[in-house]
């Protein structure tokens, strides 16, 4: 029994010596000798860290694999105009991630994969299966750099560069679900100088397919080159705040994020760029984005402008003249505001307006949406409680108009 409880001890030794990080290197040497005493192989075990999901290195340090997961479940009741009441309850994102290095630091890869079904979408005959959101390997050779090949996310709007388990509200705008350029497949370079207090700038820059993630019809395909410049004027935020929406961190002092981004997508295939329906016709399609965040003292405020443009927008089926397929061209603003209070409650509210290009206003609806929420904070944005009412304003091109109110209640919980 005595020896029961001596090998219990020395397991949660094992799994407490990474809790601490300053400690980890004498308490491994610790635990090694009093394990060698009882004749025991120590020469494989993996060192434990826990932080951002858990973490496992190798004895000799050539390989680190670090786990994640989060799941956003949820309820949402529709009042649509002409429509049928209804309530929706699904997993909404339910996400792996793994990430680390081999080797070496400077070699990092990091996977993420979506299981969820608005996740992965409608599984059709012929077609790829969406399940790998991201598949990426860098070197990072300082702290300045980074080079990237594979699969990610484009350095387009802020909004949708952050985590969506990082949102205020349950979701991204109503302008960010219609014109961003989402993930794509190519390569990426990164210059990162950032300071506390000092003046303070990131700049990106990526050549990728253009059509999209997972994409393996490149019969006649362009190619997609985006670039972004983020400034931090009064230095960067805290814990990286400009990647995660609310001052959850309270900053102290105050703090702006002013960026702009440009894509030039050439002969693109789908209606949204890298995202959509197939066009009859290839066209180059070109994006702009500029952001704006501001935190201080648990206040935020955020805005955005997006615009997607091309010409010629409309493509015809050559088989069926009536039939048609446009370029989703046009642009829109989100304006966002909110306070967290002591407790880890925090306030939001949302305006979005949205409106299409001219040539094609007469098949979708210019739309204004007005947005309330409360997010309880139980563990920042890994585990939180969510809770919002909007309502959308749809005026068609002739002039029937459409009100539209949802409430949602999410929960959010991850490593």
């Amino acid at each position: 029994m005595n020896k029961i409880f001596i090998y219990l001890g020395l397991l949660l030794s094992l799994f407490s010596q990474n809790v601490v990080a300053q400690h980890e290197s004498d308490t491994i040497k610790k635990t090694k000798k009093i394990i060698s005493d009882e004749n025991y192989d120590t020469s494989m075990l993996p060192f434990y860290s826990y932080g951002k999901g858990l973490g496992m290195t190798s004895p000799d340090s050539l390989y680190q694999v670090n786990i994640r997961f989060r799941m956003q479940n949820r309820a949402t009741f529709y009042a649509n105009d002409g429509e049928k009441k209804t309530l929706d309850g699904q997993i909404r994102r339910l996400r792996l991630r793994l990430d680390g290095y081999v080797g070496s630091p400077k070699f990092q890869y990091s996977l993420q994969l979506s299981f969820a079904p608005e996740d992965v979408g409608e599984v059709q005959h012929g077609k790829n299966i969406n399940i790998i959101r991201d598949a990426m390997i860098n070197y990072t050779p300082n702290s300045n750099w980074s080079i990237g090949f594979g699969q990610t996310k484009l350095p387009g709007n802020r909004q949708r560069f952050n985590s969506s388990g990082a949102l205020q509200l349950t979701d991204r705008s109503i302008n960010n679900s219609e014109f961003n350029i989402d993930r794509d497949f190519g390569a990426q370079v990164q210059y990162n100088k950032r300071s506390g207090d000092e003046f303070s700038y990131t700049l990106r820059g990526a050549v990728s397919t253009g059509e999209g993630r997972n994409w393996t019809n490149f019969e006649g395909s362009g190619l997609a080159y985006t670039g972004k410049a983020e400034i931090f004027p009064l230095g960067a935020f805290k814990n990286d705040g400009s990647y995660f929406e609310g001052d959850i961190k309270r900053e102290s002092k105050p703090k702006v994020m002013l960026s702009a981004a440009y894509s030039y997508n050439a002969d693109a295939k789908r209606t949204q760029g890298q995202r959509g329906d197939l066009l009859f016709a290839s066209r180059d399609i070109q994006s702009l984005f500029f952001d704006f965040m501001f935190k201080y003292n648990g206040w935020a405020f955020q805005s955005a402008y997006m615009n997607r443009s091309a010409k010629d927008l409309i493509t015809v089926n050559p088989e069926n003249e009536n039939e048609v397929k446009y370029v989703r061209a046009g642009q829109g603003l989100d304006f966002q505001g909110s306070y967290i209070f002591p407790n880890n409650y925090e306030l939001i509210g949302r305006f979005s307006t949205l409106k299409m290009d001219k040539e094609i206003e007469q098949y979708m609806p210019k739309i204004n949406q007005f947005t309330l929420g409360l997010t309880k904070y139980i563990w920042e944005h890994a585990f939180k409680l969510q809770a919002e009412v909007s309502y959308e304003n749809k005026k068609y091109f002739d002039n029937r108009n459409k009100d539209n109110w949802y409430a949602r209640l999410q929960i959010e919980i991850g490593i």
